[in-house]
């Protein structure tokens, strides 16, 4: 067995404008200062890092490397999750993922999809530059309109449109196959890889592709209703990065699962701080580690009432305390006979 390592945090929520959230070297600086030992860099935020310049510069890569060691911190992965939307959008969809990309492309479906698909091109080589094995991302959606459908769905259209998401995912797979990183997919509600069913199915149709792995994220599953615990048994051998994220989940008589179109404060479903929801972190590192995975163990902060910064002070502490040292010996060995092969065979009568 082997031993997560952490904690770690996703910078995507605490980027901002005043300091020291400003730029890399300053929001890590604060990072170690309240405990943690990695961070995962949104790799669509230029005040943290240039991402096609990570892909086209060792130089620059070791650059930024350099500003997060200099911290005493470890870059645990890049993160696209922005860009990985754009590599599936659905036309319902196109002016309300506009933010996501340049200015430039603002209603071209095509020209943001080539787009993306280029920025993830660029992740694969960046993170090799930066000497990562996994990468952060999400499908993107051509079905999700679809989800609880209608009219009903016609026939035929699921298989068409995991065939069209496999046919545009494929090439970026290869891609980070090229450089020796895993593409983990973050399994969360609006993306048509939401759950392990609908990853089995884009699975078979990229050819079980060994680079189509899964960002586990136990947040979604609560306000999905799934076993999340169980979910670690069936998919822990494509389980890459894990994301410490907690969330809550309690219907009414007046809503439940689709939150009546209410904010984040009066949903049924939310996502809290670590240790204000109802996630079984225990169970969830206990079988983490049963099954042998060695990644980090990332807070990814969203809570709607808590501020960040307390968040993110409260949430090292919090993931320390889960990370179990795995043992190297059984606890019963005191007790052991060291017998042989001939004793084993006396004691069986053979």
């Amino acid at each position: 067995m082997k031993t997560i390592k952490g904690p770690a945090i996703f910078l995507a929520q605490f980027a901002d404008d005043a300091a020291p959230f400003n730029n890399l070297k300053s929001i890590c600086e604060w990072m170690a200062n309240v405990g943690y030992k990695g961070v995962q860099i949104p790799s669509w935020d230029p005040r943290m890092i240039d991402l096609q310049k990570a892909a086209e510069s060792k130089d620059y890569a070791d650059e930024i490397k350099g500003v997060v060691t200099e911290a005493g911190l470890e870059i645990t992965e890049l993160s696209t999750h922005l860009q990985g939307q754009l590599v599936a959008v659905h036309p319902a969809y196109n002016e309300l993922f506009d933010g996501f990309a340049p200015a430039n492309l603002a209603g071209n479906l095509k020209g943001k999809a080539e787009w993306a698909t280029q920025q993830l091109k660029y992740a694969a080589k960046a993170s090799s530059n930066l000497g990562l094995t996994a990468h952060a991302t999400f499908s993107g959606a051509l079905m999700w309109h679809t989800v609880y459908p209608w009219p009903q769905r016609p026939a035929g259209l699921v298989e068409t449109g995991f065939t069209e998401l496999a046919k545009r995912w494929t090439p970026i797979l290869d891609e980070f196959d090229q450089y020796g990183v895993d593409v983990c997919y973050e399994l969360h509600p609006g993306e048509d890889l939401h759950d392990g069913i609908t990853f089995e199915m884009f699975l078979e149709k990229v050819n079980n592709h060994k680079r189509a792995n899964i960002l586990y994220d136990p947040s979604h599953f609560v306000l999905q209703c799934l076993d999340y615990l169980q979910f670690i048994d069936f998919y822990h051998e494509r389980i890459k990065m894990f994301h410490v994220k907690d969330a809550e989940f309690n219907p009414t008589g007046k809503q439940g699962v689709y939150g009546g179109f209410q904010g984040w404060v009066e949903r049924a479903g939310r996502f809290r701080s670590l240790g204000d929801g109802q996630v079984d972190f225990s169970g969830i590192f206990s079988k983490l580690s049963q099954y042998d995975f060695d990644g980090w163990a990332v807070l990814e902060w969203e809570c709607a009432i808590k501020h960040p910064e307390q968040g993110a002070i409260e949430g090292a502490p919090f993931i320390a305390d889960h990370i179990i040292r795995v043992t190297e010996k059984a606890f019963d060995d005191f007790a052991g006979t060291g017998a042989d092969e001939a004793f084993n065979k006396k004691v069986l009568g053979i």
